[in-house]
């Protein structure tokens, strides 16, 4: 299906401003939907023959959807969008038509232009149908959500709805079903909702909200005085007919999300609504987490640092043995374990940490600088990567990083004895994904392989390394074979799917 954009774009002449300020009503109309207790259908003019085409629907979540089936992208025209045409030629709110059936059930319509602030041109049309099978008569409730829908339906048509959107601000959280506060003029509390009467017992208060004076309340409430402060001003702003941005109101242990929005219909202030949430269990879980990912971060340091310290141990281990061969054993291994070192330090130092995932480009850089320092000879062996790593988990990260160290090292270090003529000695190092799989080469154009050479059956450590690792923990395939032009190519295919 087509995006609102997409849709509007493709059949009307709306100007980028105007598309804007559909995408942002359409953002944040699931407040006034909620309040109507019914489905708003965002309609635009597709042409000179008078019909429409819905670009944008919504359902209420505190009663029955008048549409089962999704209206985006349907056109319609002639009588059944009658009540469109007189609203985007008179500029005002339509409510007078009786109510239509679809099947057995029946509906009301009802209409609202849609303008930019301080444009007189209607830009679109929202339908508002409401389903009237389960139609009772109003409670204090319906009432208050009802009259506060007609407020906002008056700001959509005057072009002061929806409020602006603060940076950071995703959704439209909290929601109605949430918690509503109606204040007046004065910023007393006319009509709160049971859920938020409960969201300010949570936070310490006993008494009822109604007649209350709801900013100097919330400022008495918070455990912190400048939050209170804070809090305070943000309702004195809703009630200046300003939309300041969300708020959490930290008391007696409970966190409630509060959203103050002003109500100006028709430019003139008269309250606001406060919209809370109470959101302690899931500002409890996210602490958890916050530990959880600390205590990881530091399991991943100290592990970087064991390494280390063995890394070194081996290290002065090497420069007491008097054994050439033996030496050189205990240099690889020093080479191997600061290799898996680098891995738990990018964990520990990754805001990522929390899904063990690490930014592997960097740790590549480092293994293959180390492996032309270590294995620098007399002549210069240029490395170069091709492509990017990217993300990748920790589990593939940690036996990948050792092949790539093993490969690197073996190509630096035995690829050019002797030194070829002609090119340059050079190890390339590429990487693509294609088709959830990791696809990796490390090519040189040095002297090639014996021709009796078989990975399988060779005695090298470091082979025996990668072909385990890659087989084995990364349930890949990896071959050694004679590199088209001249030099080896070592080929290597690791899933990515989740171990």
């Amino acid at each position: 299906m087509s995006t609102l954009r997409d849709l509007v774009e493709e059949h009307t002449s709306l100007e980028p401003e105007d598309i804007e300020h559909l995408h942002r009503l359409a953002g944040d109309w699931q407040i006034v939907s909620d309040l109507s207790f019914a489905d708003l259908l965002m309609w635009v003019p597709t042409g000179d023959r008078g019909e429409y085409l819905c670009v944008a629907q919504v359902r209420p979540t505190t009663a029955p959807t008048a549409y089962q089936d999704d209206q985006v992208g349907r056109r319609a025209g002639g009588p059944e969008v009658a009540h469109l045409a007189i609203v985007r030629a008179q500029g005002r709110i339509w409510r007078e038509g009786d109510p239509v059936w679809y099947g057995d059930m029946p509906a009301r319509h009802e209409a609202i232009p849609v303008r930019r602030r301080g444009q007189a041109r209607v830009i679109a049309v929202i339908g508002r149908d409401t389903n009237l099978s389960t139609a009772r008569t109003p409670a204090q409730l319906e009432l208050n959500y009802l009259t506060t829908a007609d407020d906002l339906a008056q700001m959509i048509a005057d072009g002061s709805w929806p409020p602006p959107r603060h940076p950071g601000e995703t959704t439209s959280a909290p929601r109605i079903g949430d918690g509503l506060v109606r204040l007046d003029a004065s910023g007393k509390v006319t009509y709160a909702s049971p859920n938020a009467q409960s969201a300010y017992r949570r936070l310490g208060l006993a008494a009822h909200l109604v007649g209350e004076s709801l900013a100097e309340l919330t400022g008495r409430l918070v455990d912190d005085p400048l939050e209170g402060a804070d809090a305070t001003e943000r309702v004195h702003a809703a009630l200046r007919g300003d939309a300041p941005a969300r708020k959490e109101l930290e008391a007696r242990g409970a966190t409630v999300l509060m959203r103050a929005l002003p109500l100006i219909p028709a430019g003139v202030p008269i309250g606001a609504l406060v919209l809370v949430r109470d959101i302690t269990e899931v500002r409890r879980r996210d602490r958890q987490l916050m530990t959880k990912d600390a205590t990881i971060r530091e399991i991943h340091h100290r592990v970087k640092n064991n390494l280390q310290t063995v890394a070194a141990l081996l290290r002065l281990q090497a420069r007491r043995v008097g054994v050439p061969a033996a030496r050189h054993a205990l240099e690889e291994s020093v080479r191997r374990v600061a290799s898996i070192a680098l891995v738990h330090e990018t964990l520990s130092m990754s805001s990522e940490s929390s899904d063990e995932a690490v930014e592997f480009d960097g740790i590549v850089e480092r293994v293959a600088a180390a492996a032309v320092e270590v294995g620098a000879t007399s002549f210069k062996v240029s490395l170069r990567r091709e492509g990017d790593f990217g993300v990748l988990p920790a589990e593939i990260a940690t036996p990948l990083v050792m092949v790539l160290n093993e490969l690197l090292q073996n190509a630096v270090e035995h690829a050019f004895d002797p030194v070829p003529r002609g090119a340059a000695p050079e190890v390339v190092l590429s990487v693509h994904r294609f088709r959830r799989q990791l696809h990796v080469t490390v090519a040189d154009n040095g002297v090639g392989l014996p021709d009796d050479f078989d990975l399988d059956s060779s005695e090298r450590l470091g082979l025996q390394i990668v072909r385990t690792l890659a087989t084995g923990e990364l349930r890949g395939t990896i071959e050694l074979r004679q590199r088209a032009g001249g030099g080896t190519e070592a080929v290597m295919v690791v899933p990515m799917t989740k171990r």
